[in-house]
C-alpha cells in the first residue's frame, strides 16, 4: 500500500461516503447467503437472536470491506471503475477507514459471541481476517490465483449462518461454502476480460493480464464444470429437493451455456461486440448464485409447511 495517510479532503464526507466503505453491494450477498444458511438449518433460531446474528455478519462484513479500501486506496484510484470510492475521491481519509474496520470487526465478533456461540463468532473473525489479511494484503498483489483463494471470504457466509443454529459444521454447510466458493473464480474472470486494462494498470496480477485472456476463458469453464456438479449434489442432501434441483437445471444450463460460449470466442469476437457476451454472462452469474441460494429458501419453507410430499421426497 502506499503512502496516501496525507491524502486531503477534496469534499466534505457524507454518511453515504462512510457507508459506501462497507461495500454495500457485497453486503447484500453475504447478509442473503449467511440468511439462508440459518434458515435452512435443521435447528430453529430464536427470531431476535436471528436478527442480531445476521446484523453481526452484515456488520463484520462491512467492516472487511472498511479494511479492503484502507489498504487498496492506492490502487483504486488508479483503476477507473474504484475512482470514485470514498478514499480515493477524497471524501473519507486512509485513517478514517482503518479505525472504522477495526472498530465494526470487533463489536461484530464479540455480540456474535455473545449471542450465539463460539464457533460462528470464530468463523465470522476469521472470514474477516482471511479477507483483510490473506486476500487483501497478500494474495491479491501476488498471484493469479488471488481470485480463486480469496473467493473463500465470500463463501463462509452461510456456513456462519448455519453455525449460528447449529452450532456445529456439516456437509451441508461445507456444500454451500463450496457452491460459492466455486462460482467466484469464473464470475470475477468474466468481469476481468471486460475491465480491460484496469487491473494491469493498477499493477494487480488478474489472470487475464499474466496468463492472458485465451487462457482466461479456458479457466472460466473448467470452473464453471466442477460448479455444475457441486450445486447438483447439494441438491441431494437435506437442504435440497425437487423444486431446488429444478431451478438448478434451469440456472446452470443458462450459466453453463455462457461460459462456453465465452470459451469459443476470441478477443476479435469481443472487442467486434464490445464484449456483450461477457458481460451477459457475469450478470447470469449475480442471478446464478442469489437463485440458487434463494431455491434452497424455498425448500426449506416447503418443507415447513409439509409440501414436499407431493414429489415424495
Amino acid at each position: 500500500m502506499t503512502d496516501v495517510t496525507n491524502q486531503q479532503h477534496t469534499r466534505e464526507a457524507q454518511m453515504g461516503d462512510y457507508f459506501a466503505l462497507m461495500k454495500p453491494r457485497v453486503m447484500q450477498l453475504v447478509v442473503f447467503t449467511a440468511l439462508v444458511g440459518l434458515l435452512v438449518a435443521p435447528v430453529s433460531v430464536n427470531p431476535f437472536i436471528a436478527f442480531v446474528a445476521v446484523l453481526c455478519i452484515a456488520v463484520g462484513a462491512g467492516a472487511s470491506g472498511a479494511l479492503n479500501m484502507w489498504w487498496d486506496a492506492d490502487i483504486d484510484a488508479i483503476m477507473k471503475r474504484t475512482v470514485n470510492r470514498p478514499i480515493p475521491s477524497g471524501a473519507v481519509q486512509p485513517g478514517e477507514a482503518l479505525g472504522i474496520g477495526v472498530t465494526l470487526s470487533v463489536f461484530a465478533v464479540v455480540l456474535l459471541f455473545l449471542a450465539t456461540n463460539a464457533l460462528a463468532a470464530g468463523l465470522l473473525a476469521f472470514t474477516i481476517f482471511f479477507y483483510a489479511v490473506i486476500y487483501s494484503m497478500w494474495l491479491k498483489r501476488s498471484t493469479p490465483q488471488n481470485i480463486v483463494i480469496g473467493g473463500a471470504a465470500g463463501a463462509f457466509p452461510p456456513m456462519i449462518g448455519w453455525a449460528v443454529a447449529t452450532g456445529s459444521v456439516s456437509l451441508e454447510s461445507v456444500l454451500m461454502f463450496a457452491l460459492i466458493f466455486m462460482w467466484t473464480p469464473p464470475h470475477f474472470w468474466a468481469l476481468a476480460l471486460f475491465v480491460k486494462s484496469d487491473y494491469g494498470d493498477a499493477g494487480v496480477p488478474m489472470l487475464t493480464e499474466t496468463h492472458g485472456r485465451d487462457v482466461t476463458r479456458k479457466h472460466i469453464l473448467a470452473y464453471c464444470l466442477p460448479l455444475v456438479a457441486v450445486a447438483f449434489g447439494l441438491g441431494f442432501t437435506s437442504i435440497g429437493g425437487p423444486f431446488y434441483l429444478l431451478v438448478a437445471v434451469v440456472l446452470n444450463v443458462w450459466f453453463l451455456r455462457g461460459c462456453y460460449a465465452i470459451w469459443t470466442r476470441t478477443d476479435a469476437d469481443s472487442e467486434a461486440d464490445k464484449h456483450a457476451v461477457e458481460r451477459r454472462t457475469f450478470v447470469v452469474s449475480i442471478y446464478y448464485l442469489f437463485g440458487h441460494f434463494g431455491a434452497l429458501l424455498v425448500e426449506a419453507l416447503l418443507r415447513t409447511y409439509g409440501l414436499t410430499q407431493w414429489a415424495g421426497w
